[in-house]
């Protein structure tokens, strides 16, 4: 199994994406502790984790809150005595185009976006340290290198999540932490399955596959870079996309 006893935290892990990648790492040996905001999606997926006889723990947690944060990391490591693999997955949507953009939106979106991010990260890589191991991968998305129209606080915050990506991957390879990001395109998720059907259809169009990606598309690609088959792969921005921006 490629993860086979690791400890994986996985932010936004309750339902989605998050849902999915907490589902392919149990299927490959690690126990996953799911931090959400959601207590009855994290009841639902921990126990559709365990039904598949995996090791799953939730937690509730609001990634912009320091506090918080730290004491999910100290309760975990007090129990697991380690923490491996790190998954910065939660993440929202605000959109609206730039003049009519509200201050609350942006905020709103800088904070669990980008904040979150910071925090969970910070705070991960101090126990990392310490074991002189572990793998902190990011949610980005293609928006955050090509932009996208009516998404300038979400774009603003995946550009800055690439950055942080490269800057983390400097400063902790010494002590042998690998830090990456994964930049999804378009993914068939329960909010895009709510889109008309010729929403959809202009999203496969511009991919060269004619095609949507899928959750476990992007679990795959986290389930790899946090795998020992990626040990030499650090700093990265892995596009997930079809190809969309080809």
């Amino acid at each position: 199994m490629r993860v086979s006893d690791k400890v994986a935290v996985i932010t936004g892990g309750a339902r989605g994406i998050g849902a999915a990648t907490a589902l392919r790492f149990v299927e490959e040996g690690a126990a996953v502790v799911i931090l959400d905001m959601n207590e009855e999606e994290i009841h639902k997926t921990v126990k559709e984790l365990k039904a598949k006889g995996g090791t799953a723990v939730g937690k509730t947690v609001d990634v912009t809150i320091e506090k918080e944060v730290e004491l999910a990391f100290k309760e975990i490591y007090e129990e697991f005595k380690r923490i491996d693999v790190v998954i910065n997955n939660a993440g929202i949507t605000a959109d609206a185009q730039l003049l009519k953009m509200k201050e609350e939106e942006w905020e709103k979106v800088i904070n669990v976006n980008l904040k979150g991010v910071f925090l969970v990260g910070k705070t991960a890589a101090s126990y990392m340290k310490e074991k002189e191991s572990g793998v902190i991968l990011n949610a980005s998305s293609v928006v955050g290198i090509y932009g996208n129209f009516g998404q300038t606080n979400y774009a603003a915050t995946k550009a800055g999540v690439n950055g942080l990506t490269k800057s983390w991957a400097k400063e902790l390879g010494r002590y042998n932490i690998r830090v990456n990001a994964v930049a999804p395109g378009f993914i068939l998720t329960p909010m895009t399955e709510k889109m008309p059907e010729k929403v959809l259809t202009v999203m496969k169009e511009k991919s060269p596959l004619q095609t949507l990606g899928t959750s476990e598309d992007i679990a795959n690609a986290y389930l790899f870079l946090a795998s020992n088959e990626a040990r030499f792969i650090t700093g990265t921005v892995l596009s997930v996309d079809g190809g969309v921006v080809i």
